[in-house]
């Protein structure tokens, strides 16, 4: 039996259907590529057909395809070989111009300890690549800011019912399917925008029917996730624990986000001595979230489920009746308000662990704290300045890091001498690459004389230079 989605996946741009708009970007920035070297990052929703464009692409221009997919190869020296390897050599399989296509599927996937220097070395290889590279993504924000920043951005955006149902039609016609038109609205509605879940439910209910009706949809449809808000009223205000468990299945949220969702809710219904035993329901689930996000466990969500639901349900001592309005959690509007900040902060992060060695989520927990507190206010400014120059500091970043006003001018100060630092360094790091002097000669030395050169030994001042300034200068 073969998979509809691969026998009908696209074989040119042009059958590409539902994002025409993001279908000519992806041209035009290949017929472009030679003009601009760049490579694009292809982003949006799973199933809206952003893997098929890039391999129907390529069939379009007659580039061979390398795929990686960033989920199987995801170590730094697994990138370098690989990509790295493909994106700065011609093949002799090359197609025109001497091009391949890389395709790095599932780019949005670096990050953690399991991938430490995978999401720095793709941002190099992107930079210096002489192939055209396609990064596929689902989540574009969850990618680092310099990679995105490296890359042109395409969207792809949720597949409309009205395009979903052509397909649909197409490959019944092909199948030798008849077919009601509005079975086919029905599964195209049911799919949320996501094309290649639409496939693959007409293939579950027409593959063995030889008229497909709305009645073989509405038996065949995948069970139907639960609103939260439904879910909310009956587990606060309905069901006893067991049917408030049971409930909980059918809703299409993590535990982390419903734990988040009944936190927020719960103390509009409930009070006193029944609100003080559902919290501690919930404090037991957040602990049994805690050891699944400390050891990756996932059978630990049970506990927490069992808890948050119930738990919470097993608390309530009397009826709840009327209209709730219930709410998102408080949460993700702190998140909202604060997205610039984390962002400022993730960025200067990032900078530091590719610096010193370690991974961004240690830059970010241990070491910029430990700066913050050296650079407190700019009081040491000399330290100061030679943090901004050694990460590369803006104004606005170096306020984060002190905790100075981003407009005033000693800010505004310090990023100019780190500036004037860093072009100092480049010069005196160059091995006197740009003039020629007597200075750059080596020293006469007699028969009974011997020449210093090691990089490591102390100069007049008692200092050590390697050539690098990074932490461990300001220890």
């Amino acid at each position: 039996m073969s998979d509809w989605t691969e026998k009908y996946r696209p074989s040119t741009l042009s059958e590409v259907r539902g994002n025409d708009k993001a279908r000519d970007q992806l041209r035009e920035w290949a017929k472009t590529w030679d003009d601009h070297r760049k490579a694009v990052i292809v982003h949006g929703s799973p199933g809206v057909g952003k893997t098929s464009a890039a391999h129907a692409l390529a069939s379009d221009v007659g580039w061979p395809v390398m795929e990686l997919n960033a989920s199987d190869d995801r170590k730094a020296d697994v990138i370098q070989r690989v990509a790295g390897e493909a994106a700065k050599s011609g093949t002799l399989t090359g197609g025109e111009a001497g091009r391949r296509l890389v395709i790095l599927d599932e780019a949005d996937n670096f990050h953690g300890s399991a991938d430490y220097g995978g999401s720095r070395e793709v941002t190099k290889v992107v930079k210096t690549a002489s192939q055209p590279m396609v990064l596929v993504a689902n989540e574009f924000y969850d990618m680092s800011q310099s990679l995105r920043n490296a890359c042109e951005t395409i969207e792809f955006r949720d597949v409309s019912a009205r395009s979903i149902v052509p397909v649909l039609r197409d490959i019944c016609r092909r199948e030798g399917i008849e077919f009601d038109e509005e079975a086919l609205r029905k599964i195209a509605d049911a799919t949320s925008g996501d094309l290649r879940s639409a496939v693959n439910d007409l293939q579950a209910v027409a593959e063995d029917a030889e008229t497909l009706t709305v009645d073989d949809v509405v038996t065949g449809e995948r069970d139907r996730t639960e609103g939260i808000f439904e879910f909310l009223d009956a587990l606060i205000k309905e069901e006893d624990a067991e049917g408030a468990l049971r409930a909980s299945y059918d809703v299409d949220e993590t535990p982390d986000e419903m734990l988040n969702w009944i936190e927020d809710n719960v103390p509009k219904d409930y009070n006193g001595a029944e609100l003080a035993d559902a919290y501690g329901f919930l404090a037991n689930a957040d602990r049994w979230l805690g050891r699944v996000r400390a050891t990756q466990d996932y059978s630990f969500w049970r506990y927490a489920s069992d808890n948050m639901t119930a738990g919470v349900a097993a608390s309530r001592r009397e009826p709840k009746g009327g209209w709730t309005r219930y709410g998102p959690p408080s949460y993700w509007s702190k998140l909202g308000r604060t997205r610039g900040t984390r962002d400022t902060r993730d960025s200067i992060a990032e900078r530091i662990a590719e610096r010193e060695g370690t991974s961004v989520s240690t830059a970010r927990r241990e070491l910029l704290p430990y700066l913050s507190e050296m650079t407190h206010h700019c009081r040491n400014r000399d330290l100061t300045v030679r943090t901004a120059a050694a990460y590369e500091l803006d104004e606005k970043e170096v306020s984060f890091v002190t905790g100075s006003g981003a407009d005033t001018k000693k800010v505004a100060s310090i990023v100019e001498d780190a500036e004037e630092r860093t072009a100092e360094e480049v010069v005196e790091h160059s091995g006197n690459a740009f003039f020629e002097s007597d200075e750059s000669k080596p020293p006469e030395t007699d028969k009974h004389e011997q020449v210093t050169t090691d990089p490591s030994s102390p100069d007049d001042d008692g200092d050590t230079d390697d050539g690098q300034s990074g932490l461990s200068d300001f220890v």
